[in-house]
């Protein structure tokens, strides 16, 4: 028994080093450009205005979704909301677009997941107090369904960046090409020789 126990560790430890090297990090990034990539750039890009800075001129939609009660108050009048609701929409919805777009490509990897673990966050805490979410669409957990689309939804979403910022983009990225290039070309600071110092 010790044997087939120690030979079970032996292939699974093999296994595991494959995987925790490249498979990993390569599948968290695939599934979320395949499931969850298009659902925050359409969310971003109905918070737009026209043309290439349209960020910068966020539309009804950018606060009726992120300051939900106070737009309600203003009598749904952008010319209401002031210069801190402009810099949030602004701020929420450059990196609604920019963070899935670096996770795309792998470049600074492990800080876009963690911007996405905070603007998940932020998302859920206004969707709950902001829009009012209860019921079956906040869920529960430990409830037996797996179907509500805040609080079981977005805990799968939060494991998914918190695996790419712990494992990093994988070898297919923008990240490991630059730290190729810094090895190749020595970049890392060295220290002096024994004989130097």
């Amino acid at each position: 028994m010790t044997a087939a126990l120690s030979l079970y560790n032996s292939i699974m430890d093999s296994v595991l080093r494959a995987v925790e090297g490249w498979l990993l990090p390569s599948f968290a990034r695939f599934a979320f450009a395949a499931v969850l990539l298009w659902y925050f750039w359409q969310s971003a890009f109905t918070k737009t205005g026209a043309g290439f800075f349209g960020f910068l001129s966020p539309t009804e939609n950018a606060y009726i979704q992120i300051f939900p009660k106070s737009f309600e108050a203003a009598g749904y009048d952008i010319t209401q909301m002031g210069t801190f609701e402009w810099l949030v929409a602004v701020a929420g919805t450059s990196a609604e677009i920019l963070l899935p777009f670096l996770i795309l490509i792998g470049l600074f990897t492990r800080l876009a997941a963690l911007g996405m673990i905070g603007f998940v966050a932020v998302q859920t805490i206004v969707d709950v107090y902001g829009h009012g979410i209860s019921g079956n669409t906040l869920g529960a957990w430990f409830d037996g369904p797996s179907d509500s689309l805040i609080l079981d939804q977005r805990l799968m979403w939060m494991v998914l960046f918190a695996v790419l910022f712990v494992k990093g983009a994988g070898p297919f990225s923008v990240d490991r090409i630059l730290t190729q290039v810094t090895k190749t070309k020595g970049i890392s600071p060295e220290l002096p020789s024994s004989s130097q110092a």
